[in-house]
């Protein structure tokens, strides 16, 4: 293993300074109508210092922290796949010129981007959606191209979330790979220091040129105790023993799927923030004199009535059959397509349910298990 550098708040800064001084645009989590989301910063100071948050079952609120730590707190209702997966694309586009009509191919746009602050369950998602989209016969070229131009910045999580299950799906809350630095928070008296590891040339491109020394096995041990503290604090686990796609596979007639649509709004939020949801739709626009036109692709749900429509109407017409596709497929037949579980164990879709629909708590109710 590389040896730790060890980096203060003002190291910090030369990060987010080079960073920008190359053309890259700089995202990282900044608080915005009373939520912590990832968008532009221009340095440190539009970090969330001294917030954390508290989340639960369809729950969601920024307090003040104990301690005033840049990266104290959990993921919000952003996923990075908003800066990869864009929502909305054009894909071609047609316009009215000189008596005829020219179409146009949509620019594939390669925005030079650095994400600082994703955590370990977010990396996993991020892997997840590379072999979704780009690890097959057929590749996004829009994702691509915006993948392979981005630069992560990881943060281990110093505290577990109360819907956050990573733990147990074995994404976190350490970052283990798949990043170009990683950081760890340690809140001293004196300074906030951060512990890197290098995950890449491009990484150690960039430390060699901001001030750092090397950390000390005191520094580095509680690092480590920091992160044991954070799993073992955990708010939610899925069960363990249990195979879960075959639980999956073999309870599709159970009867808590008509118990979950008695509370299940089929509103797609859960989609929506899910860090590794990738299902799209089509959609033809023109404007009002019918000069131009075109197509463009936007993020779907397996929860609207449209999305398994076929000629003569939808095949999952029922709230049951879509909540039941979309878990089904999450745990047990995503394994089959892509290899690994499609969830990261975040804990986003059991926040931001607005009825606190726990996708833990439905696992452990088919298997039959008792929440801990």
């Amino acid at each position: 293993m590389a040896e730790q550098r060890v980096i203060t708040a003002e190291g910090l800064q030369q990060l987010i300074a080079i960073l920008a001084g190359e053309g890259r645009r700089v995202i990282a989590p900044t608080v915005r109508d009373d939520v912590i989301i990832y968008d532009d910063i221009e340095s440190i100071d539009d970090l969330p210092l001294g917030v954390t948050d508290v989340q639960g079952p369809g729950s969601y609120r920024l307090v003040d922290a104990p301690e005033a730590e840049y990266f104290g707190f959990v993921v919000g209702p952003h996923a990075w796949k908003k800066f990869l997966h864009a929502p909305q694309i054009e894909l071609w586009r047609a316009q009215r010129e000189g008596g005829g009509v020219n179409i146009h191919a949509a620019d594939i746009y390669a925005e030079r981007a650095a994400f600082i602050g994703v955590r370990a369950c977010e990396l996993a998602a991020i892997a997840i959606q590379d072999r979704v989209l780009t690890g097959g016969q057929h590749v996004d070229a829009h994702y691509k191209m915006r993948r392979d131009h981005a630069l992560l910045i990881a943060v281990n999580c110093s505290k577990a979330g109360g819907s956050c299950f990573c733990a147990s799906m074995e994404t976190g809350p350490a970052a283990t790979g798949g990043f170009d630095l990683a950081l760890t928070e340690l809140k001293t008296a004196q300074d906030h220091l951060f512990l890197v590891d290098v995950g890449s040339s491009a990484g150690q491109a960039l430390m060699d040129q901001i001030s750092s020394r090397a950390a000390t096995a005191q520094e580095h041990n509680a690092a480590q105790a920091q992160v044991e503290h954070t799993t073992e604090s955990m708010g939610r686990s899925m069960p363990a023993g249990v195979n879960t796609p075959q639980l999956m596979a073999d309870n599709l007639l159970h009867p808590r799927w008509q118990e979950v649509a008695t509370r299940c709004l089929s509103c797609a939020n859960c989609t929506m923030v899910c860090p590794t949801c990738f299902c799209t739709t089509v959609d033809d626009v023109s404007d009002l004199a019918g000069e131009r036109y075109a197509r463009e692709r936007r993020w779907d749900s397996c929860f609207t009535m449209d999305f398994s429509y076929l000629h003569g109407g939808g095949v999952r017409n029922s709230v049951a059959s879509r909540y039941r596709q979309w878990m089904t497929h999450k745990l047990s037949t995503w394994v089959e397509q892509f290899g690994s579980s499609g969830c990261v164990g975040c804990g986003r879709c059991i926040t931001w349910c607005p009825v606190g629909i726990d996708i833990t708590e439905e696992v452990r109710a088919i298997a039959g298990v008792e929440a801990v």
